[in-house]
């Protein structure tokens, strides 16, 4: 048996017992950064929104929180391709600090209100939509690039949901991350209006 054949084997054997080595990609340190954090992020939306869901009672959390799921498998999808850990823990719970942190305080500002739960979801994704136009400009890696865009149209959709369904509670949501143009532009509807009435702009850009 040649040292070729011997090598072939060896590869066979590792591939038929699931070894990941032989299929991992290779990935930049930064990437590999980016998607372990981007795992966490789109796990924290979906445990705040599930717990705010239960508190109000209100579909749009339940319905956004599965979409949120889905996001989280699309990022594992690219953990497990480049042979990176999951850091997703049990519900609530973040191996980063800081969103441990951002958790806890969104939780505690959702439950004294719809409006606030609202507001809440409406902040999560403004995070969302400017931490994946970061990652998106910052890899080069096609496939990460790919699946961050349809998170970020994703963003973009509960963005927009989330806003409406403070335009019914007559609230006039004010972007927290985002600029006023950027988010005006991703609420705004094929008539060139944000959904609901009365919601143009007064004297000096303000929202009347």
């Amino acid at each position: 048996m040649t040292r070729n054949t011997i090598t072939m084997v060896m590869m066979a054997a590792l591939l038929a017992v699931g070894g990941t080595m032989a299929m991992a990609n290779e990935v930049t340190e930064s990437d590999g950064s980016s998607l372990e954090f981007m795992r966490e992020e789109e796990k924290l939306a979906r445990d705040v929104y599930l717990a705010l869901g239960e508190s109000w009672g209100v579909p749009v959390f339940e319905n956004i929180a599965r979409a949120e799921q889905q996001h989280m498998d699309a990022v594992l999808g690219l953990l497990e391709a480049n042979g990176i850990e999951d850091p997703a823990l049990g519900s609530g719970v973040f191996a980063n600090e800081e969103l441990q942190r951002l958790y806890d305080d969104l939780i505690a500002r959702g439950e004294t209100s719809l409006e606030e739960a609202l507001s809440v979801g409406a902040l999560i994704e403004e995070v969302d939509i400017e931490d994946l136009r970061q990652s998106i400009a910052a890899t080069e890696d096609t496939d990460i690039a790919m699946v961050y865009e349809r998170l970020l149209a994703g963003s973009y959709n509960h963005l927009r949901a989330f806003v409406s369904q403070l335009d019914r509670l007559g609230v006039d949501y004010e972007p927290v991350v985002l600029g006023e143009d950027s988010f005006d532009e991703i609420v705004e509807d094929s008539r060139g209006r944000r959904p609901g009435p009365g919601r143009g702009r007064g004297p000096g850009g303000r929202r009347s």
